[in-house]
């Protein structure tokens, strides 16, 4: 009896084993799914520069909107004129990609090369992170059909009027009250540093934008307003002088309008020199020459050290 008893566990024991076993092998058949397959199964990745972790920079994702890999070929929505339509709205070739072994290489048009470990987050999220500067950057995939680009555009706003030389007043309306904003006839906001700054001035008919002599500089801000995404106000800082605050209406891509909110004077402004960014460059933000600070989303959460460990070899 006790012999039988041993027999018939060694039986089951075996068993259970054979049939482990066998589950493994069948499991470790299942195809797993490609990077490739994974970078082209979303039209568009947003890059949700508010996750980033690490206290360094990858200039073209630092700029970039959302970024998409198509056939070897990497495209950035840079810019928020012409986002949605701008290359089909994928936006431009930044570049060429190749992807491996769940590592990505990219050789950029202006940075050159640059190396990304690829994690993937959720079914829809993705982290790349860059053993060269500790940094990672978190995409969520979307596809073209339903990408909010409406909210893209008006929830960055403030990069928009960043992407002209200048912004030349070419309507004033008759009725509203006089005030020291009719003698402003150009204004340029300015990309870089910690705050976000404008600069006036009273010059009038300009042919060439880089004559402008700019009479003040001082700080604005965007501000939403409650129940419309559409509508945003606008506060120019004139430092020593009184604050001009406006109701900012967006007409086209090239053209805004102000409401004067103390004098009920409407104004309207069209962009002069549109700037196609192509990444944040040491010296220049922009493919155009400008002397001022770099263009570059912000991180508005705090950094943080990032936590990823490097598994590469430098």
């Amino acid at each position: 009896m006790k012999t039988l008893k041993l027999l018939l566990g060694f039986a089951l024991v075996a068993t259970l084993f054979t049939s482990c076993y066998l589950e493994d092998v069948h499991y470790n058949d299942e195809p797993a799914i490609s990077l490739n397959q994974l970078l082209n199964s979303y039209d568009l990745w947003y890059v949700d520069i508010n996750q980033t972790q690490g206290y360094g920079e990858t200039p073209f994702l630092q700029i970039a909107f959302t970024v998409s890999f198509q056939n070897g070929v990497m495209y950035a929505n840079n810019n928020l004129v012409g986002i949605g339509s701008q290359g089909n709205g994928f936006g431009v070739q930044i570049g060429t990609y190749d992807a491996y072994d769940m590592i990505l290489d990219v050789n950029h048009i202006i940075d050159g090369y640059d190396s990304f470990d690829v994690y993937q987050v959720d079914y829809n999220t993705i982290e790349l992170y860059n053993p060269f500067n500790d940094t990672s950057y978190f995409l969520e995939g979307y596809q073209r059909s339903n990408f909010d680009y409406d909210f893209v555009f008006y929830d960055n706003i403030h990069y928009f009027l960043q992407e002209y030389e200048a912004w030349e007043k070419t309507y004033t309306s008759n009725y509203g009250a006089l005030n020291d904003f009719d003698n402003e006839n150009y204004l340029q906001f300015l990309s870089g540093g910690n705050d976000d700054t404008f600069r006036s001035s009273q010059d009038a008919n300009i042919n060439n934008i880089n004559n402008i002599y700019w009479d003040f500089i001082g700080n604005y801000s965007v501000g939403n307003m409650s129940g419309n995404m559409y509508q945003k106000t606008l506060t120019l800082d004139y430092d020593f002088f009184d604050n001009e605050f406006f109701q900012l209406n967006v007409i086209n891509d090239s053209k805004i309008e102000l409401y004067h909110s103390n004098s009920g004077t409407v104004y309207e402004f069209k962009g002069r020199g549109y700037i196609q960014y192509y990444r944040d460059a040491p010296t220049e933000g922009k493919s155009n020459i400008q002397t001022d600070e770099l263009k570059k989303r912000k991180q508005t959460t705090n950094r943080v050290e990032n936590t990823r460990e490097n598994t590469r070899s430098i």
